[in-house]
């Protein structure tokens, strides 16, 4: 799935394209995606003008007078400008045409994406609990701190959680546990103020990094250009089970952690 920094690549990939451009016509192949699409998108975004390309954790948002379309990538699923009259592909599955004579199409073989709407001076409901941003300055180690006190669960699985702090996903999660030395399943209760700054700071420089280089390819993701992602060159732990750790030389370890396939290095990380 992709993650945030494949999100906020995708972002800044169709964001120049997108801002101040009038939506003139919405074309739905199917009525559905993950959810059902609601009318108001092809009843208000047609005439709009989109006024900002916007991201909340892993959803973007197509900001217009008249409310926002709101995004998800889902499992597998792409955005890219071009052509309108370029072929349809089976899993093509809506195209926004713009003023500019280009289109926004998606792309998901697996359907998990979304295509929803948020009315203005609204928060849609998978938006309204969610936790800070990872890199602002609402995320720190003390927030992390107070909010893990007296929980056994797994740290790896807390930071995680979306009400904690947003798009720290799987792969993310495991390299920044790896940079701060901690294990991923010791208890979040158990991790002290300290620990909990260097982790903060270990999130925020290997996220910033991977949107630097454009995200990590795994699986499915492309950015909107087609080009890949590069992260994944330089993981640490990562997928990598059984190889050296690239510190110490012990051999990466894997297990399901929270039902998430989880890596680490028992040497480094306690």
């Amino acid at each position: 799935m992709p993650e945030l920094p494949e999100v906020e690549t995708t972002r800044r990939g169709i964001a120049p394209h997108l801002t101040g451009r009038r939506i003139e016509r919405v074309t739905l192949r199917r009525p559905d995606l993950r959810w059902p699409i609601p009318a108001a998108i092809g009843e208000r975004l047609p005439g709009r003008t989109i006024d900002a390309v916007t991201r909340r954790a892993k959803y973007l948002l197509l900001q217009t007078e008249a409310g926002s379309a709101l995004l998800h990538l889902g499992m597998s699923g792409m955005l890219r400008v071009l052509p309108p009259d370029t072929p349809l592909g089976r899993h093509d599955h809506y195209d926004l045409l713009l003023d500019s004579g280009q289109a926004l199409r998606f792309t998901d073989p697996r359907r998990f994406g979304c295509l929803l709407w948020q009315p203005p001076g609204e928060v849609h409901p998978l938006l309204a609990e969610l936790g800070p941003e990872p890199l602002s300055d609402a995320f720190d180690g003390d927030l992390l701190w107070h909010l893990s006190r007296g929980r056994r669960s797994a740290v790896k699985t807390f930071i995680m959680d979306q009400a904690v702090v947003v798009g720290v996903g799987n792969i993310y999660a495991s390299e920044a546990l790896f940079a701060a030395g901690i294990h991923p399943a010791r208890a979040a209760g158990r991790v002290s103020r300290e620990r909990y700054a260097a982790l903060v700071d270990a999130i925020q420089r290997i996220l910033a990094h991977a949107i630097e280089r454009g995200g990590t390819t795994l699986r499915d993701f492309l950015a909107p250009d087609g080009a890949p992602g590069y992260f994944e060159q330089e993981l640490m732990v990562y997928g990598r089970d059984g190889e050296p750790c690239r510190s110490c030389g012990a051999p990466i370890r894997s297990r399901m952690l929270g039902q998430r396939n989880t890596f680490w290095c028992a040497a480094c990380q306690r």
